[in-house]
């Protein structure tokens, strides 16, 4: 019998729209003829190019460095030789140095790479510096240093570790195959990152829409484990880290606080699997599965991409554009980013690509606030996006901090239930922006 367990307060039910992927198994994408290689994959630092133009590098070598603590390197997703080091095209929407990679179809791997390992023969210091010399980063989205999050101070223990598998953005199904066809995976990272913490609880969180990968996922969990699947209702946002520890375990984390602020650590279940991948079998993090979808899409597909190869292979293999796409969002409808060139490459936390028609794209003006209160009620932040987005609109920034504008996780929920088509969003990203950029001239004036 697999528990259920209450959701958190809050949230929606846009459509889910997976049907167009959820049944389909993961299909590697052909070798790509180049790749593009962003120092800046991830949360922190960017990395430092240790690869000049004309070296011949193999998969799995190291392309940049780690250039700080809060920072981890990037690898060669193909072999071949570098063409350029340079500003290149980034998801992100501004250019971004990276390394170009002409492959040379022979998939030679680095001497360094494929060394298995026994991790229970392994302290938690010696896996956190594999895990951090593999370049893995979170890949729910943020792409936060795994090996930081491995690392939380002496005074702030963990004693449960949550494996995310809620997938709750509409369309993505990347998560949902991945505990279908890689489950033995799954379970090895969650054990790895129970084994670093020392903690003796973990749990996998899914939504109900995924009972084939609960059930799957459920058969393959040893008694000693203390490991428990979860099936939880199926809502947006339920995967934000916060709603799925209160979900689970009832535990608030308190503003401006983090997970481990209540002994919690989240890792999404492809990080478990790349943690597996790295510490066992001595892979480094070049790649992942990416859902390319879209009711338009010829063959809407999960694919396993190299990391760096560039979205239009992708959209290619999925039968190409569509005639009439008006946009390409990498991610969800929720909190996806939309695209501006189709030569941006897939980086580490690239969980889908959703292609969108001219007829999904509603278009409406910003009209005043009508004081409904639905954003309120559907803020699972317990928030007042009324008022916030209000408070940034006339510039009273100061009003906005006070009403913890910091606070939001920007899932889009209060945009979403808007019946006056209010960016809000948009304003408290701008509103975070404003504070934070105060902030600093506040710390460079007090050490002037």
């Amino acid at each position: 019998m697999i528990a259920k367990r209450k959701t958190f307060p809050g949230g929606a039910h846009p459509p889910e729209s997976k049907t167009l992927t959820e049944r389909k198994g993961i299909e590697a994408l052909p070798l790509p003829k180049e790749v593009f290689i962003p120092v800046q994959q991830h949360l922190g630092a960017p990395a430092k190019v240790v690869v000049n133009k004309g070296d011949i590098v193999k998969i799995g070598q190291v392309l940049a460095e780690a250039s700080a603590y809060v920072s981890v390197p990037t690898h060669a997703s193909i072999s071949g030789k570098v063409k350029s080091v340079d500003n290149y095209p980034h998801p992100f929407g501004i250019p971004v140095m990276s390394v170009q990679i002409e492959g040379d179809g022979t998939e030679t791997w680095d001497e360094t790479c494929l060394k298995e390992r026994d991790y229970r023969s392994l302290s938690s210091d010696e896996i956190r510096n594999i895990i951090r010399d593999s370049g893995l980063a979170g890949m729910g989205g943020a792409a936060f240093p795994t090996h930081v999050k491995l690392n939380p101070p002496k005074e702030k223990p963990i004693d449960t570790v949550i494996l995310n598998g809620a997938e709750c953005e509409p369309y993505l199904t990347a998560d949902h195959v991945l505990m279908r066809e890689r489950g033995k995976e799954i379970l090895e990272g969650l054990r790895i990152f129970m084994h670093v913490l020392g903690c003796k609880q973990g749990f996998i969180g899914i939504e109900a829409n995924k009972e084939d990968a609960a059930k799957f996922l459920k058969s393959l969990i040893k008694p000693a484990d203390n490991i428990e699947v979860i099936v939880l209702p199926v809502k947006y946002p339920q995967g934000a880290e916060k709603q799925l520890i209160y979900a689970i375990k009832r535990r608030k984390v308190p503003a401006g606080g983090l997970p481990m602020d209540v002994g919690c650590l989240v890792q999404n279940v492809g990080t478990a699997v790349a943690a597996y991948n790295a510490v066992v079998r001595g892979i480094p993090f070049i790649s992942r599965v990416v859902t390319v979808t879209g009711r338009s899409l010829q063959k809407p597909s999960n694919i396993q991409s190299p990391l760096g190869t560039p979205i239009r292979d992708l959209v290619d293999f999925c039968g190409g554009l569509p005639e009439g796409t008006s946009m390409i969002l990498m991610g969800g409808p929720m909190m996806g980013m939309a695209q501006y060139n189709l030569d941006a490459p897939v980086i580490k936390g690239t969980s889908g690509l959703l292609i969108l028609g001219k007829d999904e794209i509603g278009r409406w003006k910003m009209r005043p606030c009508i004081g409904c209160g639905r954003c309120v009620q559907g803020c699972p932040m317990n928030l007042m996006p009324n008022l916030i987005g209000m408070y940034v609109e006339y510039g009273k920034f100061e009003w906005a901090s006070k009403m913890h504008v910091l606070d939001c996780i920007e899932c889009g929920t209060c945009s979403y239930v808007c019946p006056s088509g209010r960016n809000l969003v948009h304003l408290v990203k701008f509103g975070k922006f404003k504070i934070l950029q105060e902030k600093k001239k506040s710390i460079k004036a007090m050490e002037s």
